[in-house]
């Protein structure tokens, strides 16, 4: 992958979506394979330099709803700040941009647990922002939400990705979702697991066999599936 891109792992369940995003973040060992970042060794990195290099955003992860969405957004910077978790200047400007971003500042001083799941959502993407790193790797970010707030966190993902230049990767169930506003994709098909543009994916039928084809189809002329009856 590229800086300024947006990407989608997509698999069935229990393929190994999450275990990837884990391992890509450095949260548990590669059962094989290095992972490079800047030609470096991921497990070269150590934890402090890492979290300057890669944000993560776990499925319901958030520390305490009690904090205020600024407190969690602020949460970002703790790779910058000093032992007593002191911010400076940038470090507030960092937290305002995010909270920008995410169109969140009207929101800023209201308590977690007062927000729907995509403002929270929201949230925990401003938080990942404001720790200001070349990569953000996301688990299932559109889980729980109704189809209107998965489109409009994809949009706002690769909005980000395009006008800043962020490298932005998560996993996700939304295959049709993702053919429309990823610029790649990584198919988890415990075979070759191919990797591409979504158009050279479904040009090469890769889609094709994800679910048993007695069940559903997947159709390459309109990019979806459709239900076997």
């Amino acid at each position: 992958m590229q800086s300024g891109e947006l990407a989608a792992i997509i698999g069935v369940n229990g393929i190994g979506k999450s275990t990837l995003i884990r391992t890509l973040a450095n949260m548990q060992a590669s059962l094989k394979g290095q992972i490079l970042i800047n030609s470096k060794p991921l497990t070269a990195y150590k934890t402090a330099i890492l979290a300057k290099e890669i944000s993560v955003v776990l499925t319901n992860a958030l520390v305490s709803k009690n904090l205020s969405v600024q407190e969690v957004v602020t949460l970002g910077r703790q790779p910058y700040s000093n032992w007593i978790g002191s911010l400076k200047k940038e470090d507030k400007q960092k937290v305002n941009k995010a909270l920008d971003m995410l169109d969140l500042q009207k929101l800023a001083k209201t308590p977690c647990y007062e927000l729907s799941d995509g403002q929270l959502q929201r949230v925990m993407i401003a938080r990942a922002l404001a720790q200001d790193t070349s990569i953000i790797l996301l688990d299932e970010p559109t889980s729980h939400l109704d189809l209107y707030h998965k489109v409009q966190i994809l949009k706002l993902l690769k909005s980000i990705a395009h006008d800043i230049q962020k490298t932005i990767l998560f996993t996700s169930h939304e295959i049709e979702l993702a053919l429309q506003l990823c610029d790649k994709m990584l198919l988890l098909n415990n075979n070759e697991n191919p990797f591409g543009k979504p158009d050279e994916l479904v040009a090469h039928q890769a889609f094709e066999n994800l679910f048993p084809k007695d069940t559903i189809v997947f159709d390459t002329s309109t990019g979806a599936y459709r239900i076997k009856k």
